[in-house]
């Protein structure tokens, strides 16, 4: 828009022309925001509000006498208040670069001053207690011309090739070094310990890889054996299994040949003998009857006999008596007594020929009478 300016983040916008700015300053100062400008009757310019820096290289005699060369580094800026950028901007507005030349001028002036009342060593060791120093010395001066420090580092502390510093740092770098020997000593001898407990694991890796692989290839070896016998083994087992079937089939035909003989020959046989046993009981039982009924037939039939002959042997046995001399005591009763003894000992030859039947029918068997049996009594009873 015409007329309207605006400054950018980093800058302040000076409007000089018409009334006079806050705190009587020759200009008004606008950050932040736009503003309209009447041109002709009023002029804008423009004052950096962003980080700067300033080196400084500068030599300086210690407390001691000694000269070194510092080499430092600034980091400035104007200020954010509005007192700040009137001063900056009536100082550095036309030739904004003398704000690093008058910084970095300011800044050497105040080291020379501070370092001039430090000894070497404090200064080599107490980095940071310089600069602090330099900086709340210079701060208020800075302040004067708008400027404010954000910080101050030390680079470098020259000694100018007098060695100063050098022989200071000797025992430093004596015990550094000799820590750094150690170290490295330590170090060599760690990196021995590890060589060598690398060695000793690898040589237990290789035994136990050796171990592995020998059990592995007792593994493969006892597969592939016992690979290379099932074919023996599976034929045998199946041979044995033929010899097993084969003696169970011989088995099995030796019981039912068993059987058959026990069928055809054991059984015939044995219902024949019992056939004949049975016949045989049934034989003598039938010839015991009927010896048994021969004996009585034969009692029957001798008894008849005697009894048919039984007056005839009682007659030859009278006739015995025919002309004896027999004296008769006792008149009818000695008659009668000798009567009694006629008839009692043809009894008693009676009672022998029986017996005498008895025995020859016990030993000859079944059967009618024997004639010799009949010729044996008859002569008996002839005597």
């Amino acid at each position: 828009m015409f007329g309207y300016k605006v400054p950018a983040p980093d800058e302040a916008m000076l409007i000089s022309g018409g009334r006079r700015g806050q705190g009587g300053a020759p200009f008004r100062v606008v950050t932040g925001h736009g503003k309209f400008v009447i041109p002709v009757f009023r002029k804008t310019r423009f004052l950096t509000l962003s980080m700067q820096e300033a080196e400084v290289s500068e030599t300086c005699v210690t407390k001691q006498g000694i000269s070194l060369t510092v080499k430092a580094v600034i980091a400035f800026k104007v200020g954010n208040d509005t007192e700040s950028i009137v001063n900056a901007g009536q100082r550095f507005l036309s030739d904004q670069d003398q704000m690093s030349t008058l910084s970095a001028r300011i800044f050497a002036g105040h080291l020379r001053s501070i370092i001039g009342s430090m000894t070497v060593e404090e200064i080599v060791t107490e980095r940071q207690k310089l600069a602090e120093e330099v900086l709340d010395t210079s701060k208020s001066e800075m302040a004067k011309i708008g400027l404010i420090v954000d910080s101050l580092q030390i680079m470098s502390i020259d000694d100018m090739n007098t060695g100063y510093i050098d022989a200071m740092a000797a025992p430093h770098k004596a015990a550094i070094q000799r820590q750094a020997q150690i170290a490295q000593a330590q170090a060599t001898q760690a990196s021995v310990e590890a060589q060598q407990e690398a060695e000793r694991n690898k040589a237990e890796y290789a035994r136990q890889t050796a171990i592995v692989q020998a059990r592995y290839k007792a593994e493969v070896d006892q597969a592939q054996a016992v690979a290379a016998q099932a074919g023996p083994l599976s034929a045998a087992r199946a041979q044995q299994e033929v010899l097993m079937a084969q003696t169970e089939l011989a088995e099995r035909a030796a019981e039912l040949r068993q059987q058959q003989l026990v069928a055809e020959v054991v059984k015939p046989a044995q219902a024949e003998a019992e056939r004949v046993r049975i016949t045989a009981a049934a034989e003598a039982e039938r010839m015991r009857i009927q010896a048994e009924a021969a004996a009585s037939y034969d009692r029957v039939a001798l008894d008849r006999m005697i009894i048919d002959q039984l007056p005839l042997i009682v007659e030859k046995a009278a006739a015995g008596l025919n002309g004896a001399n027999i004296n008769v005591l006792n008149g009818a009763d000695g008659l009668s007594e000798i009567a009694a003894g006629l008839v009692g000992q043809g009894l008693a030859i009676l009672e022998s020929v029986k017996k005498g039947i008895g025995e020859e029918s016990g030993k000859e068997g079944a059967g009618g009478p024997k004639p010799q049996v009949v010729e044996r009594v008859q002569i008996e009873n002839g005597k």
